[in-house]
Parts: structure tokens; C-alpha cells; sequence
């Protein structure tokens, strides 16, 4: 058993030409955030030049526009200390599998396999809850009290991310989940014996 206050977490978070890396989606923007136990350790943001063209509607979401991404780097050209920052760590996402989905598709296009590492995804967390209106990241911070500001960028997004996760874990604590295994199995608890009524931050 691996005490959470032990756990290193990277928060993380994509910004994608579309919805599907199986219909040519690419990323076109990264944003790691290493934590643990509440503590921050080291951030890291990038744009990406994806490679194709963003239809407007796309960049309509998160605005990031052709031209921003034009003399950025390729994944393939930020893949070494991307890899090197997620070593050892778990891995967090609202939605984690739209994340991993673009991230080992892009990997596998570099000629390598993305690692299996240990994931927690806020989605799952929150819908287990059973109290938000909505399970957007951006609703669910409201409702705990964080700043949903700058929402569809990836280091707006991995922050609030990272917070949501700590509220989550300090109000989980008091009902004994105390371990990255525990934390892992509640994802896929039933609703009924879920935690209800999380506390919003201070």
C-alpha cells in the first residue's frame, strides 16, 4: 500500500485539434503540473505544432489559433522531458482516457509506447460524488470554491485540476482513503457507497 501523502501526482492536460486522435486529431497543447501531498513541485506548459491545420471551431474552444502554433515545437521534439517529468508519478486528468488516448497515439507516432502508468481521474471522482449539477471540470471547481478562470487552456485546466483533486482527497481522508490502491478502487465504486456532501476549500 502506497500512502497518498507519499504519491508524486502529475496533473495533466491536453489541448487537441479534435476530439479523436483515430480522426486525426493532434495535440496542440500540453501542461503537466508535479504535486505531493500538497505540495508543488514543478510546472511544465507547451504549445505544439500539431502539424495540420485547426478548423475555427476548434479554435473557437480553447484559442489557440495556426499561427500561435506555428514555430512551436512537435510532440515528438518534447516527448524526452515529457516522459522524464512523469516518471514514477501518477498520472491525473478530468477525463483521463480523452487525454492518454491523444498521448499514446502521438507516442506510438514517435515510434515508442506510452508507459502504463497509475491513473486517477477527477471525472470518475466527481461523478461518484453524486452532487454537482454538471461534471465539467469548470462546474466542479466552482462548487468547491476554485477558480474555474481561463478554462480550455491546459495550465488553467491542470491547476484547477490539481485543486480539485486535493479537495477531494482531504474530504476522502476522513472516510479511510488513505492509499493510492484505495483511491484507485473508489473510482469504480458504486455510487451508493460513495463519499457525499465534499467541503468547498476555505
Amino acid at each position: 500500500m502506497t500512502p497518498l501523502q507519499e504519491v508524486k501526482f502529475a496533473c495533466l492536460d491536453t489541448e487537441t485539434t479534435g476530439l479523436s486522435p483515430l480522426a486525426g486529431g493532434k495535440i496542440c497543447e500540453i501542461a503537466v503540473s508535479l504535486s505531493q501531498n500538497g505540495q508543488k513541485l514543478e510546472e511544465f506548459t507547451t504549445l505544439l505544432n500539431p502539424g495540420i491545420p485547426m478548423h475555427p471551431d476548434v479554435i473557437a474552444i480553447h484559442g489557440i489559433t495556426n499561427e500561435m502554433v506555428r514555430n512551436a515545437p512537435t510532440y515528438a521534439e518534447v516527448l524526452p522531458r515529457l516522459l522524464a517529468l512523469l516518471d514514477g508519478c501518477v498520472l491525473v486528468a478530468h477525463n483521463a482516457e480523452f487525454d492518454l488516448g491523444f498521448l499514446r497515439a502521438e507516442t506510438e507516432n514517435c515510434g515508442l509506447r506510452l508507459p502504463d502508468y497509475p491513473v486517477v481521474d477527477t471525472l470518475k471522482l466527481a461523478r461518484k460524488n453524486g452532487r454537482f449539477q454538471r461534471n465539467n471540470l469548470g462546474v466542479i471547481a466552482t462548487a468547491l470554491g476554485i477558480d474555474a478562470g481561463g478554462a480550455h487552456r491546459a495550465m488553467a485546466d491542470v491547476r484547477m485540476t490539481e485543486k480539485v483533486l486535493y479537495c477531494f482527497l482531504h474530504d476522502f481522508a476522513r472516510c479511510g482513503v488513505n492509499c493510492l490502491e484505495e483511491l484507485q478502487k473508489y473510482q469504480f465504486k458504486r455510487h451508493e457507497t460513495a463519499v457525499l456532501g465534499l467541503t468547498p476549500l476555505p
